[in-house]
């Protein structure tokens, strides 16, 4: 028998169903913590789903280039280039497969439906992990790092550092939907990861997260639950204070970063309208696949398209696929809303949880001396290579970061 969950209410994608497989539903408990009815899930997009994906592809409008650079936005050659592999060459159904390869699990915590990926390390005493995405990303950009961080043997790394997996989709994004309240910020979202990773079972854990997951992760080391080792960030959003001697004090590379956070102030539209409007820029986002595959581009590809040339495709069309059938760009954009109202992953209040963070040198670069006001930092790493989606772009030197800071804390 399939055991089919609630059909998303997408007007035209109203037939979209996703379905779990034919396994029973499981209830896992931790004594003294939350009990969670978790329903093994698997992907399955209908046809019409996909038909209709490829009727809007063939009849998309575009508009007329003012300029041909990033100057003005995404530029008109490249959302053609993508919205033409998109329609000719990409193969949902491939994905699709290899993404069912992993296992996926459906659960609802606070009426909202959460939806993971919970990989087994076969190390028996290894530390369970949570990874969270950010925005415009998803669960697959984890895909690269499952292996290493689970099976390090296989991979050719030291098996005393190993990870139990638990990626999750945030609220509102993906398969986490559909949205059924107001008030998912930063904040609430931590306090609904440790109630997933309680319920699994899971007394001790770590966090790692990146762009809105690591503000939730942040906020999960605000929180510091029972049981935390450890938060592991891309980012931390800490600016200068005003200090007359401070910005005298920053390292070559934190002074080049100022270049970055420069040119997001000049370029990150996208921030204020998604913390202001982000109800009206809905009804684009869910009813053009091409609008929504532009919207999506600006951090994946860059403010200057410095991502053009190293940008895995074929996953950034995975990624706006599922936004897509899920019709989730709307609600995805709402955390910004959400966080804006309440300060929730900004506020500079203490995190006394053991912190690391990675800077990657292509994305807003973290100042230690600036994140050290209200975080317990233990670790930092400047890394020599990489960008905003480390996960996807710079695997190798993400993983080592991980098992490094965790390895210190556990080992």
């Amino acid at each position: 028998m399939t055991i089919t969950r609630r059909t998303f209410n997408r007007g035209a994608l109203s037939l979209l169903a996703t379905a779990v497989t034919s396994k029973p539903a499981i209830a896992q408990t931790q004594e003294e913590g939350p009990m969670l009815s978790i329903e093994p899930f698997t992907i399955q997009i209908p046809d019409a789903a996909i038909a209709d994906l490829n009727d809007r592809l063939a009849k998309a409008r575009f508009p007329h280039a003012i300029t041909d650079d990033w100057s003005r936005g995404q530029p008109l050659k490249l959302v053609k280039a993508l919205t033409e592999q998109w329609r000719d060459t990409y193969d949902w159904r491939a994905h699709e497969a290899e993404l069912n390869r992993f296992p996926h699990f459906m659960t609802e915590i606070d009426g909202q439906p959460i939806h993971f990926m919970h990989i087994k390390s076969p190390v028996p005493d290894a530390l369970p992990l949570i990874l969270s995405h950010g925005w415009p990303g998803s669960f697959v950009e984890f895909l690269d790092v499952i292996g290493p961080l689970t099976d390090p043997k296989a991979h050719g790394l030291d098996e005393s550092i190993a990870f139990h997996l638990v990626i999750p989709s945030l609220p509102g994004f993906g398969f986490s939907s559909p949205m059924t309240s107001t008030g998912w910020d930063s904040a609430r979202t931590a306090q609904t990861w440790d109630k997933l990773m309680k319920g699994l079972g899971y007394e001790r854990y770590g966090a790692h997260g990146g762009d809105a997951g690591a503000l939730a992760t942040r906020e999960l080391g605000i929180l510091a639950p029972e049981g935390l080792v450890g938060v592991h960030m891309l980012q931390i959003f800490a600016f200068p204070s005003g200090a007359p001697d401070e910005m005298s004090k920053l390292s070559p590379f934190e002074m080049e970063g100022m270049a970055n956070l420069a040119n997001f102030e000049k370029y990150g539209g996208y921030q204020a309208i998604q913390s202001k409007r982000p109800g009206t820029l809905a009804f684009g986002l869910v009813d053009s696949p091409v609008g929504q595959l532009a919207w999506n581009a600006e951090l994946w590809f860059g403010f200057e398209g410095t991502g053009v040339d190293h940008v895995d495709r074929e996953r950034y069309l995975t990624t706006n696929a599922i936004y897509w059938f899920t019709g989730t760009s709307g609600s995805a954009a709402n955390v910004y809303y959400e966080d804006t109202q309440t300060g929730a992953g900004y506020r500079e209040i203490n995190n006394p949880t053991p912190t690391g963070v990675a800077v990657f040198p292509e994305d807003f670069r973290s100042v230690r001396s600036f994140a050290e006001r209200s975080n317990n930092i233990v670790h930092w790493t400047e890394m020599p290579r990489g960008g905003h989606f480390a996960a996807s772009e710079t695997p190798d030197l993400l993983i080592e970061d991980i098992r490094t800071f965790f390895g210190g804390l556990v080992g």
